[in-house]
């Protein structure tokens, strides 16, 4: 009908009208193409959107994944510090006291200090939650290295037994000086340690004769009550022997000193050192005026032929004749003037390289000596220290 009624009257079809009617409709289908391709961007559009936020979801899970390893891989490493399942007993043996009152946190800071635990502040932790914080027991213990923290806690908590006699040496004392210390044991201290079977002198370089002066070594050693003294000594020596081995001599030896030399001068410095940094210092002064032939000068010397280890020396004491006497004789004494520990050993073995010939305490230090290469400088210093001496009405300008 419509197409009909286009055709003009006359019967002939009207073409403007047709042309008119197809520009039209190709507006139109280019209208639907165009729409069509917004419909498909869009739906691309769609699809990134869709894959970004399933790979944003995927970093999630694996941020949150990471996450929860780390957490787990932390509480893991917090078990096994905590409760050293995989730890033993310990290795070597260590001696240590823990003074009474100690806190449970001094306690851990001992027992790191000597390597006993890896760690006190775990070490803490570990006394807590087992509930032991407040019944570990002061006393001297024979404890190992690297033990872990119920091995430890065990044998503080068991303390000392009631029948177990505990005598503590502290470093560089003379046979008098031990015997005191022997109460709880049969018999006399001082004929025990004259001589053993467990130790010859002479294999060390000793004159023959020479006591087990300097060879008793000291430490901490539990006895059951009422044993003989003897017992002990041998105990002394089994430590020295032990001990002595780590000692590396060759620096001495080749300076013509044998392993009793070593030993003496070891005994010296332990009289002479309040500070464990100046061990080695002072053996260096040492070594330097046996070089130079100069005496040694050394007081402890004269206190160990008089036994006066407290009161001033008097000057008829300053002269005693005695080869003990490094005042009045050069080179060193006969033999040891006590028994030295491990460390004073290993600075007489190899002294610090110096120049050092005197050394003067320090004014207003506890322990500490300023060292000197010359007369002038030793003088300097000795003036230095009287004059504050004098500041305080002759009382000794030191801290301790």
């Amino acid at each position: 009908m419509e197409r009909e009624a286009r055709r003009t009257a006359g019967g002939r079809r009207d073409w403007l009208a047709d042309a008119r009617r197809l520009t039209q409709g190709d507006a139109g289908a280019g209208a639907i193409a165009a729409g069509g391709g917004r419909g498909a961007s869009e739906g691309r559009a769609a699809r990134r959107r869709a894959a970004i936020g399933g790979h944003g979801r995927r970093w999630g899970r694996l941020l949150a994944l990471a996450v929860l390893v780390a957490i787990v891989a932390g509480l893991a490493w917090f078990a096994n510090a905590l409760f050293q399942p995989f730890k033993g007993d310990g290795r070597e043996r260590v001696t240590l006291t823990i003074p009474q009152g100690s806190s449970l946190s001094q306690i851990a800071d001992i027992l790191e200090r000597e390597g006993v635990v890896e760690n006190a502040g775990f070490f803490q932790v570990r006394a807590r939650l087992a509930g032991h914080s407040g019944d570990l027991r002061p006393g001297s213990y024979e404890l190992r290295k690297d033990m872990s923290f119920a091995a430890a806690l065990d044998a503080l908590q068991e303390g000392v037994p009631p029948d177990v006699v505990q005598i503590g040496i502290p470093e560089g004392l003379s046979r008098r000086e031990i015997r005191p210390l022997t109460k709880g044991l049969r018999g006399n201290y001082m004929r025990a340690s004259r001589r053993s079977a467990r130790l010859d002198p002479s294999e060390y370089r000793a004159p023959r004769g020479a006591s087990l002066e300097g060879f008793l070594f000291p430490a901490t050693y539990e006895l059951k009550k009422g044993r003989p003294v003897k017992a002990l000594v041998n105990e002394q020596l089994t430590h020295f022997k032990r001990n002595f081995k780590a000692v590396d001599l060759g620096y001495a030896r080749r300076r013509n000193l044998t392993p009793y030399d070593v030993l003496t001068i070891a005994s010296l410095i332990e009289r002479e050192a309040m500070v464990a940094k100046e061990r080695r210092l002072i053996a260096s002064v040492i070594y330097n005026r046996l070089h130079d032939g100069i005496p040694l000068g050394i007081d402890a010397t004269v206190r160990f032929v008089t036994n006066n280890w407290k009161r001033p020396l008097r000057e008829s004491e300053l002269a005693n004749p005695s080869p003990y006497n490094t005042r009045v004789h050069a080179g060193l004494p006969p033999g040891p003037i006590g028994n030295p520990g491990l460390a004073s050993i290993k600075a007489a073995a190899r002294p610090a390289k110096t120049k050092y010939l005197f050394y003067v305490v320090k004014v207003n230090s506890c322990g500490e000596h300023k060292f000197a290469k010359s007369d002038a400088e030793f003088q300097a210093y000795v003036n230095e220290y009287n004059r504050a001496r004098e500041a305080r009405g002759g009382k000794s300008p030191t801290k301790c």
